[in-house]
């Protein structure tokens, strides 16, 4: 063995611009963000968008040159990235508990400020069996879609794996148009009270997760028309349908507390 070939199974990554690069286009779009909530102004938002999107393309090509061409994603560091994706995915839950958390705390106690009743008397509260219980059924669906999409690609069916992941997107993309109806016929505010507070709160973090995991997805859906991942070296895609899973899940909780039990 050559003094320069590598002796271990581990992938040491080469220095990278974009860890930095994206820390600050994140800055940039926080201050964007709050630049925008006092002044209704868009530009620095739409800069650090910017700034993120193209940070995020540029460190996604990178890793999957890195998985796909120069091999460095061998047995062992699939191990780790399956350890990252399960801590951040646990990280996430909590993040979602504490959403639930203050929901539950202010709709088990609720306090004079909302006349000591829940929900408040000036919340109209959406029906659940209207748009909310279809977002359910379009989410559970695209569960099945990305399990059926998971199994194809493990029996080496690329066209399978296509047409799953196109139903996927195209039900993601479905939600997120749902949810966006939902919030422009609603009858209250994230200002108005403690109700919409934790409603837009839980509702909206998940909404944009969804978006995350629809972006993830058409991702491997044009890593898989490219003729990426293997039976046996795939796991892009299986950290995407974990995510996905997730999402659907938080999902059912938020159907079950917040739109049936919370209203």
């Amino acid at each position: 063995m050559s003094s320069g070939e590598k002796k271990h199974d581990f992938h040491l990554v080469d220095p990278s611009p974009w860890p930095i690069f994206t820390s600050f286009a994140s800055l940039i779009l926080a201050f964007g963000a709050v630049y925008y909530f006092h002044t209704k102004t868009l530009w620095l938002l739409l800069i650090g968008t910017a700034l993120i999107v193209y940070g995020s393309f540029m460190w996604f090509r990178d890793v999957i040159e890195e998985a796909e061409k120069q091999g460095h994603h061998t047995l062992v560091v699939q191990i780790g990235h399956r350890y990252g994706m399960t801590l951040f995915i646990a990280s996430e839950v909590m993040f979602f508990v504490a959403w639930f958390w203050a929901f539950f705390n202010a709709s088990l106690f609720p306090t004079e400020a909302v006349g000591n009743v829940w929900p408040p008397a000036d919340i109209k509260t959406f029906d659940p069996w209207d748009i909310p219980l279809i977002n359910t059924l379009i989410l559970l669906l695209s569960g099945t879609t990305v399990t059926w999409a998971h199994h194809a690609m493990l029996e080496n069916d690329r066209k399978g794996l296509v047409n799953g992941l196109i139903a996927t997107v195209f039900l993601g993309f479905i939600f997120s148009c749902f949810q966006a109806y939902e919030y422009h016929h609603a009858s209250f505010t994230i200002s108005q009270n403690i109700y919409g507070s934790t409603f837009y709160m839980a509702t909206g973090f998940h909404g944009f997760h969804v978006i995350i995991g629809t972006i993830f997805l058409a991702v491997c859906l044009y890593r898989s028309i490219k003729g990426h991942f293997k039976p046996d070296h795939h796991f892009g895609f299986e950290a995407a349908a974990w995510y996905w899973h997730f999402v659907d899940v938080v999902w059912l909780f938020l159907f079950a507390a917040i739109y049936i039990w919370g209203s």
